[in-house]
């Protein structure tokens, strides 16, 4: 017979019906994000779509977004976080459906802009879920992390078979496994609406110590996210390496991100600041390399699994800093604005290496954008959030 102690401790460590929600929610949501990912664009090429313009499309998705994020810590005042997670799985099967009976421009379009909704909502709202209450917010935040990135590995290989038959076929898949995503949302628990505190301090709270830094990791990550999808297979290709090569060394930096967001799930005190320095250099300056050392598969992918790993500990810390700065009743404040940061990272970092490399060689560029990532660690007072009983600062 255990013990009524014994007993507690046994139910602490099984997991909850909302947990598990939360975490099939985001690995459903991310496998039919991925298969989106890789459909998307290879159906706009065979529909006869330039490069350019799949890059239009692409961008129409980045900034529908990043306005949605600016959007989202007002509507958490309004309605539950777990409305947006499931608005979000409606939305994203809405997104892949429409091109499977069409490829006009209008349709593709529109996909693209409910992608950015969707993404904006899911992230926004799943990760403000799993913050709220009295226990420290990175380690929900990495379980969130960690099973997304399943799902996002997943759903590129999903997609890759699919594809041999047709895009479309694959988009179609990717609807259902968004619709499927639908009931896991039903399942999370029904927190109310935020109810932030009268005596909140004057100012946008993304000044606010903490938040500040944040936003910062936020932007680090999203820099490296938009940076490996753009700009490090350019300097992959440049080096002569294969196709196949190149499809390894992203996967590498994408395992090592994971690993970097199950490494700090049990971070706390100072050690969070160590985490966010840490995980800042190792981005930036890895980054920074990569082009420089293209032409050596092993030292790329040496580099590449260094800068996973950072931003695996950035996407997960970042988050988490800004959400225990702040009142209870400003997490989703502060989780949309650290999310808007990222959107913005993502939109702006491959302009700007575009920009450069206009005038300077991509080895150049790159360092310079590695640069400045290592940079925002020293860009911004960093200390640890002390946190109130009741889940915000004294």
């Amino acid at each position: 017979m255990w013990s009524v102690p014994a007993a507690r401790r046994i139910a602490r460590r099984r997991p909850s019906r909302d947990s598990i929600a939360s975490a099939g929610g985001a690995a459903v949501f991310s496998c039919s994000l991925g298969i989106a990912t890789v459909a998307l664009p290879l159906l706009a090429l065979r529909s006869g779509y330039s490069p350019v313009e799949v890059g239009v499309l692409t961008a129409i998705s980045a900034v529908a977004q990043m306005a949605t994020r600016l959007l989202l810590g007002a509507a958490m005042r309004l309605v539950g976080d777990w409305v947006l997670v499931l608005a979000a799985a409606a939305t994203l099967c809405l997104s892949n459906g429409l091109l499977v009976g069409s490829t006009a421009l209008l349709p593709f379009a529109l996909a693209e802009l409910l992608q950015g909704i969707a993404r904006a909502c899911f992230w926004t709202g799943s990760q403000t879920h799993v913050v709220r209450g009295d226990a420290p917010a990175v380690g929900g935040l990495a379980m969130i992390n960690f099973v997304s990135s399943l799902g996002l590995l997943a759903g590129p290989v999903v997609a890759g078979l699919l594809v041999e038959r047709s895009p479309q076929t694959a988009l179609g898949v990717g609807s259902i496994i968004a619709a499927v995503a639908v009931v896991p949302a039903l399942g999370l628990d029904r927190l109310p609406p935020f109810r932030p505190p009268a005596d909140r301090p004057p100012g946008r709270i993304w000044r606010r110590s903490g938040v500040d830094v944040g936003c910062w990791a936020g932007v680090s990550a999203g820099a490296w996210r938009a940076l490996l999808s753009s700009y490090v297979p350019v300097a992959l290709d440049l080096a002569r390496q294969s196709g196949s090569t190149i499809g390894v060394l992203v996967s590498v930096a994408n395992g090592a991100s994971v690993v970097g967001s199950i490494l700090v799930a049990r971070v706390s005190g100072d050690r969070v600041t160590r985490s966010f320095v840490l995980g800042t250099l190792a981005t930036g300056g890895a980054t920074g390399l990569v082009a420089l050392a293209a032409g050596n598969p092993w030292a790329a992918g040496a580099l590449l699994a260094v800068s996973g790993l950072g931003a695996g500990v950035l996407q997960t810390i970042g988050p988490a800093i800004a959400a225990d700065s702040v009142h209870a009743e400003e997490r989703g404040d502060a989780i949309a604005v650290a999310g808007t940061f990222r959107a913005a990272a993502l939109f702006a970092a491959p302009l700007a290496v575009a920009a450069a490399v206009a005038v300077i060689p991509l080895t150049v560029a790159m360092g310079l954008a590695g640069g400045l990532i290592a940079a925002s660690a020293a860009a911004v007072r960093v200390r640890s959030p002390v946190r109130s009983p009741s889940g915000g600062p004294p």
